[in-house]
């Protein structure tokens, strides 16, 4: 089961343990002593350990691993912890893809019925609350690509695209048209006379001017 086991009831703490991550060095193991060099001393803050090893940020040694230095360039800190949260409330996004949105009674309630009578409803509360909590600072927007990366994109498909008909592969430029494959037909209405001259003047002229 995706679901956490952990949780703080200082909810309200949550961003400043993670700023205090982003301005310090990353240690060797991320310890007791460590949290309280960063300024959380008190019994409350440990609890915030267990968060980061089930959000994939350490491991069950408390050893960081490669999301916690992914999360320390702080262009990508927030989406680094969105899907840490994803990964470890896999079973709540699955029945909610929008669960980063819900309230803290919404995701008790989901909660409730997922962990299935294993956890007392003072614990879900507060998983529930850290869930919140966790979710307002993280960022789940889906990435926008850069606007030159969009018309490199275009162009490239533009390249791809076939030309134009009537237009050459190679320069792009109009087809020329042999005029020796045109043919012409020419329709003439004779008078309507007995006259044999009036017909040999028609062809004669018409002999001297098209050949």
């Amino acid at each position: 089961m995706a679901l956490p086991n952990s949780y703080t009831i200082k909810t309200g703490a949550i961003p400043d343990y993670f700023e205090a991550i982003l301005n310090a060095e990353a240690p060797d193991r991320f310890s007791q002593k460590f949290l309280e060099g960063l300024g959380f001393a008190s019994s409350n803050d440990r609890l915030f350990i267990g968060i980061l090893k089930e959000l994939g940020f350490l491991n069950a040694d408390g050893a960081p691993q490669e999301r916690y230095y992914s999360f320390l360039d702080r262009s990508i800190s927030q989406r680094v912890l969105a899907e840490g949260i994803r990964e470890a409330y896999a079973d709540l996004f699955a029945v909610n893809t929008s669960a980063d949105k819900m309230t803290v009674d919404d995701a008790y309630n989901k909660l409730r019925t997922l962990y299935k009578g294993d956890k007392k409803d003072t614990v879900i509360k507060n998983i529930a609350k850290t869930f919140v909590a966790l979710s307002n600072y993280a960022d789940f927007r889906p990435v926008q690509r850069p606007s030159n990366e969009k018309d490199e994109d275009q162009n490239e498909k533009a390249k791809e695209a076939p030309p134009p008909k009537g237009m050459d592969d190679d320069n792009a430029s109009p087809k020329r048209l042999d005029v020796r494959s045109l043919q012409y037909h020419i329709n003439i209405v004779l008078p309507d006379t007995r006259d044999q001259a009036v017909f040999d003047a028609i062809f004669k002229s018409m002999r001297d001017h098209l050949g």
